[in-house]
């Protein structure tokens, strides 16, 4: 046998195919195999910028000797997560229940041979240490325990089957008031740093997304405290990358100053998203310079070939994690001299540094410093230094669903930075997708795989062609957007849970069906569904768009009680739905849309669906909330004057 991952695409898989262990990827053959051979499976999920795969991998993957256990017990199978979110999201909940364990990544799972999971973990080391045994420990721990209790692990499918249906049981409530989640989960925020308590700490931009959607309903001024907070503490700490613009995945200390370097597409998306939606509402200079300077970090650095964007920069270079991003005091000087001092004033700097003896940049609170001072150019004589440094490693696996999300964030953005640029070479992009979607939505790689596309590739993508729509009166993107919309309810309505599933219900190759309700590294597709429903309904009114917003929300109300803070993004759509508003446009007047539309998208964001009327009379619009109208407003100001007082 032989490494079976030279043929495989991702970079994530693709950094593994020289391994002496015999990987193969998850298909159909792989998992017959087990079966005729009667072995178990050892399953290891990661990602190509996840710093603790690398290290089991080099620790253990990279070791002869423990590739000839791994060869001689187990059938070995590499997946990336991002290209099977369906599999990583079903396994890691599989490792909570079996061992009761946190999950994360490298997961690392055994399986009987027909692919069911029966223990795992995450990272093991080479050497028993800290209490963990060494891998090659629980590799001939767990094939001892297998041979000798095969029928018996084997047998335990149906409870294991059985547990998963628990974790999707409603309970009767069918609607109820959402406000007291907000109230709820602001209990546990951190006032001190933003964000919540401990650490390790992640941003959780969709639960702040829903908290400024209460602000805006209800003008209680702690919902947009708390969200400032994040905001400020997010853009002048060690988690944002000041030389160059982005966020980091998460911090290893409460205050974000010490981050995991690794800087992931989806994250960039959700903190633009929440800039915008700030920005909406309160002017902020400093906030709208971390907004442009991130969008064109994500849109030059992250940009592949076809025009789409790529996911993740590792933590790593040279095989030292953060060694791209940080800086030594001395080197400063040698770099800097005198001009150091002008630094120092807006950084926080010290010969001891913050992060393993270097010093990674933080802003001062409240630096007495301005552009006259010559800073910007300190900046950018830095950031050409540092590009000359060996850079972190970059994942360019393109993904369907965090392309159409980031395009959709910049309409936007262009509308909120007045970028009429910006706008335009968004219009370009949508139209760049919808070629290379022309004949079929796939995940990642068209490739004709029998699982190659999932829920969140044809939400997104069908939010962005309804927003462009909205955006620009593109009647076509409308008309894919129904169609996408009733392909998706066709291919992954699960009819038994009366919710999505993340897989096609007709190709699922898992123990169980994947339902995964919980909001995870972007809102979830269920949430996103529901959002673009009620537009769809607003926009072209039909039975079938009313029956499904029905099924799903009394869904999504039953599970809410248990698993709230998992659901944030459910708690602002499903409020959407019961405020719903409407701004219809009738004018062929170019200026007029365009400054109507402007007006719109900054008073109410994602939160009103606009819609075109193409009749002959006057120019009229009309704005409605809750079922209550204005009477057909003649113009501008008019309008103007009425979203004033709404």
């Amino acid at each position: 046998m032989s490494n079976k991952l030279k043929n495989e695409k991702s970079p994530y898989l693709k950094q593994h195919e020289n391994n002496p262990v015999d990987w193969f990827p998850w298909n159909k053959e792989t998992l017959l195999k087990a079966k005729n051979e009667k072995k178990p499976i050892f399953l290891s999920v990661g990602y190509a910028s996840c710093h603790w795969c690398h290290v089991m991998a080099h620790e253990s993957f990279e070791n002869n000797d423990t590739a000839k256990i791994m060869n001689e017990k187990f059938i070995n199978i590499k997946v990336d997560r991002e290209e099977r979110p369906d599999l990583d999201s079903i396994f890691q909940k599989s490792l909570g229940v079996l061992t009761g364990a946190q999950g994360g990544w490298p997961l690392s799972m055994f399986l009987d041979e027909n692919a069911v999971p029966f223990t795992g973990g995450t990272y093991f080391p080479p050497q028993e240490m800290h209490g963990r045994p060494s891998f090659t420990q629980v590799l001939e721990n767990v094939s001892k325990v297998y041979l000798e209790n095969r029928e018996k692990i084997i047998a335990q499918v149906s409870q294991l089957q059985m547990v998963f249906k628990e974790f999707n049981r409603k309970n009767s409530v069918l609607k109820q008031d959402l406000e007291p989640y907000a109230e709820k989960i602001i209990q546990y925020f951190d006032e001190q740093n933003g964000g919540f308590k401990g650490a390790p700490k992640f941003p959780q931009f969709y639960i702040f997304d829903t908290i400024l959607h209460f602000y805006n309903k209800t003008n209680n001024q702690k919902y947009l405290d708390v969200v400032e907070k994040l905001l400020l503490s997010l853009s002048s700490k060690g988690i944002y990358d000041h030389l160059e613009g982005g966020i980091s995945r998460y911090t290893v200390d409460e205050k974000w100053i010490v981050p995991h370097f690794e800087k992931m597409l989806y994250d960039n998306i959700q903190y633009v998203n929440l800039l915008n939606n700030y920005l909406s509402i309160k002017k902020s200079d400093y906030l709208k310079k971390k907004l442009k300077q991130t969008i064109k970090f994500i849109n030059s650095e992250f940009l592949i070939k076809n025009n789409l964007l790529g996911s993740a920069y590792d933590a790593d270079s040279d095989g030292v994690e953060g060694k791209y991003y940080v800086w030594k005091y001395q080197e400063l000087k040698d770099i800097l001299g005198n001009k150091l001092e002008i630094l120092l004033k807006k950084y926080q700097i010290s010969e001891n540094g913050n992060f393993e003896g270097s010093n990674i940049l933080v802003e001062k609170l409240n630096p007495k410093i301005n552009e006259e001072s010559g800073i910007a150019e300190i900046e950018q004589k830095l950031l050409e230094i540092r590009k000359k440094r060996n850079k972190p490693f970059f994942d360019d696996k393109s993904q369907t669903d965090l392309n159409s999300f980031w395009i959709y964030v910049n309409l936007y953005s262009s509308i909120i930075l007045n970028d009429r640029d910006m706008l335009e070479k968004t219009k370009k992009n949508i139209e760049n997708l919808n070629q290379i979607y022309e004949n079929k939505l796939f995940h990642c790689y068209n490739d004709n795989k029998q699982i190659d596309v999932f829920l969140e590739d044809y939400v997104y993508f069908s939010l962005l062609l309804l927003s462009n729509y909205e955006f620009t009166k593109n009647k076509t993107s409308l008309e894919k957007c129904i169609q996408l919309m009733d392909e998706a309810w066709s291919n992954f309505f699960n009819s038994g849970e009366r919710v999505l599933q993340k897989n096609k219900t007709q190709f699922n190759d898992l123990f169980v069906e994947p339902i995964d309700l919980n909001d995870n590294n972007i809102p979830n597709g269920n949430s996103i569904y529901l959002l673009i429903l009620n537009k769809l309904n607003n926009i072209a009114p039909k039975k079938k768009w009313n029956e499904r917003i029905d099924i799903l929300s009394k869904s999504f109300h039953s599970y809410m009680n248990s698993n709230f803070a998992q659901m944030f993004s459910y708690i602002k759509v499903l409020d959407m739905c019961e405020n719903n508003i409407t701004v219809t446009i009738n004018t062929k007047n170019i200026n007029t849309f365009e400054k109507v539309r402007e007006q719109t998208v900054k008073k109410f964001m994602d939160k009103a669906t606009i819609i075109y009327k193409e009749e002959d009379s006057e120019d009229y619009f009309i704005i409605c909330k809750k079922q209550t109208c204005s009477p057909k407003l003649k113009n501008l100001e008019e309008v103007e004057n009425y979203f004033k007082n709404l």
